[in-house]
């Protein structure tokens, strides 16, 4: 581990990012075979580390961070991986192959992966700047958010009714603090489920205490002090809290490369082997579009570990010879209370849903269809069904019978 003073000036390997998509794409470059220099640029000053637990297990204080380290401090150096943290990209010269560092620095390359992710969406709110408006996306904002509460925050504003609002409303929950939780649109999870799931969990969220709101927007944080006091709603009421959590999603973090002359508008696009437009430049994770085969080849950016995951592995293999199409079932998760939700598949573009099993046993299945085919799953405490469901959007199975799908005593794997 080095910083930006002690920086080498040349790697084989350049892989700005040190979140999954970057740390995979480094393991596999070993498993692969690679035997040139490797260096891992990131901006986080700690090494690489899972960032899903942030909100769910580290913050409830399940998982120290040592058990949320994508390998231990250890494995980097023994692997001959460099490691520069705390260190930011400014500029990317796609002809010299180099690029700078915010100190002004320069590095040299051979091949570059971009897995910067992105930045969480800010607030454009008067007082979205004081000190306890939080956003969970790396572990300063999750200790952040530990040490309000130690000192005492018991009310909570969650900004949001995406997975991550979620998933903290529901720590803050079983932390013992009264917590509101507010959503612009008519449902939670509005934009990745349909509407089964969304009311399942709004019910969920309200039986477990937290305030749900929909359709209520935010104009101003309010602080007294330096600290905030409260929310004041588009309605105009006013709620009483001493911590806020943003929750309402990110910006790609592709500047450097689209000033360069990458393509790309929402992110930067890559080709079916991760390659961006600019040479020797590849690009993986959350600011990744890309022709996804599962949602019929739509252009689209996902932001999921699967998806930074697989994506590094894809460019893995074409920096050592074996270029394979990117072609990766999409999946996801959610831990929210004693519910493990587990997604298999895009729902994009739904045209229906099926409903297998009931929700109030706290065990069911949303099956999404487009034009009579499965295209995804949304499974709630209902592994058999998350596996099956799995193998039968791989295998490309094409209509199912409705009636079959809807009796959750009729396995998947047995749909004709």
């Amino acid at each position: 581990m080095t910083r930006e003073g002690n920086a080498p000036d040349h790697a084989d390997v350049v892989i700005v990012g040190t979140g999954h998509g970057g740390a995979q794409a480094a393991i596999a470059l070993r498993q692969q075979g690679h035997e040139g220099s490797i260096l891992m640029i990131g901006r986080d000053s700690m090494p690489p580390y899972e960032r899903p637990p942030l909100s769910k297990e580290y913050l409830a204080g399940d998982k120290g961070f040592e058990r949320i380290m994508i390998r231990p401090e250890k494995f980097w150096a023994d692997k001959n991986i460099d490691l520069l943290l705390g260190s930011g990209v400014t500029d990317i010269d796609p002809v010299a192959h180099s690029l700078t560092l915010s100190n002004r620095s320069t590095i040299g390359y051979r091949k570059l992966i971009w897995s910067g992710g992105g930045d969480p969406r800010r607030l454009g709110c008067p007082g979205a700047n004081l000190k306890q408006v939080f956003y969970v996306r790396d572990k300063r904002d999750a200790d952040g958010m530990m040490a309000a509460l130690e000192a005492g925050s018991k009310r909570a504003v969650v900004i949001g009714g995406g997975y991550i609002g979620l998933e903290a409303a529901a720590v803050l929950r079983k932390l013992g603090c009264k917590v509101t939780l507010l959503e612009m649109l008519p449902r939670v999870l509005a934009r990745v489920a349909g509407e089964d799931l969304s009311r399942f969990y709004e019910a969920e969220h309200r039986r477990q205490g937290v305030d749900v709101r929909l359709e209520t927007g935010v104009t101003e944080i309010i602080g007294e002090d330096g600290k905030v006091s409260g929310v004041l709603l588009d309605n105009g009421e006013t709620v009483d809290c001493e911590m806020v959590v943003v929750g309402i999603g990110i910006v790609p973090a592709v500047a450097p490369l689209i000033a360069a002359g990458a393509a790309g508008s929402s992110g930067v696009d890559v080709d079916f082997c991760c390659r961006t437009t600019l040479d020797d430049i590849y690009a993986i994770g959350d600011c990744a579009a890309h022709a996804n085969p599962y949602a019929d080849s739509a252009v689209i950016r996902l932001e999921s570990v699967q998806n930074a995951h697989d994506m590094a592995n894809t460019v893995a293999k074409a920096i050592m010879g074996d270029k394979q199409e990117y072609n990766a079932l999409p999946w996801f998760w959610s831990n929210q209370y004693n519910l493990k939700l587990q997604t298999a598949g895009l729902s994009l573009d739904f045209d229906e849903t099926v409903l297998r099993g009931d929700p109030d046993t706290r065990k069911f299945t949303v099956v999404y269809l487009k034009e009579g085919k499965p295209i995804a799953f949304d499974c709630v405490n209902a592994m058999k069904d998350y596996v099956q469901g799995r193998k039968m959007l791989e295998a490309g199975l094409d209509k199912v019978d409705r009636a079959l799908l809807a009796d959750p005593d009729i396995p998947l794997k047995e749909m004709p």
